[in-house]
């Protein structure tokens, strides 16, 4: 497993003990939805195209259960992908993103984060590097940050990632959180003040 592309690295206290162990990403239709679950791996993106191309009115992805990739350079063309497709993106009430799984939320034109949802993210190290220790200005945030530029996401998230918690571990955001950062921007773009994921 590559683990020197930061945020789109998957802890691996939600993969299990062993890497190699997951579930990759999975896409089935509900009505006028696509619903995904697993873990972004180099087989996502050509499964998307494959149940895309059977559905081509459907512009709605759920995100059921993402709790990041295993493949960082596939995390990111997926992610990409989603958003130049124009899909809007949801996570529903008992739904979790994490991790890569949160980078590919944000990808969605339209995001909705339904009362419930578990919004996870961390920091990043690996390639000799840890996230929190580099300059500003150092080369290695350079991906991170043209990723979030690209998709119209302020790079104030991409930093307090940083600080949210260690690479192994997961930090959950509350609502105030993704409201400051403007998360969801579709049916529920204001959560008020209510946590959005008890601890699990």
């Amino acid at each position: 497993m590559n683990i020197t592309l930061p945020l789109f690295v998957t802890s691996l206290a939600f993969l299990g003990a062993c890497a190699a162990q997951y579930d990759p990403v999975s896409f089935v239709v509900q009505g006028d939805e696509i619903v995904a679950s697993g873990s972004i791996d180099n087989t996502t993106l050509d499964a998307f195209e494959e149940i895309t191309a059977s559905n081509p009115g459907i512009k709605t992805l759920v995100l059921q259960n993402i709790e990041g990739s295993v493949d960082d350079d596939a995390n990111v063309v997926f992610s990409r992908v989603v958003r130049e497709e124009g899909f809007d993106t949801v996570v529903p009430s008992d739904g979790l993103v994490a991790s890569g799984g949160t980078d590919l939320f944000l990808a969605g034109n339209q995001r909705t984060l339904e009362p419930g949802a578990c919004v996870g993210v961390h920091s990043w190290g690996g390639g000799g590097y840890v996230a929190a220790n580099l300059p500003e200005d150092h080369p290695e945030h350079d991906r991170y940050l043209d990723y979030f530029d690209d998709i119209g996401v302020d790079p104030a998230f991409y930093w307090f990632t940083l600080d949210a918690a260690p690479e192994d571990e997961m930090h959950w955001m509350s609502a105030e959180e993704a409201n400051r950062f403007k998360m969801a921007t579709g049916r529920s773009s204001s959560l008020g003040s209510t946590v959005i994921c008890d601890e699990r």
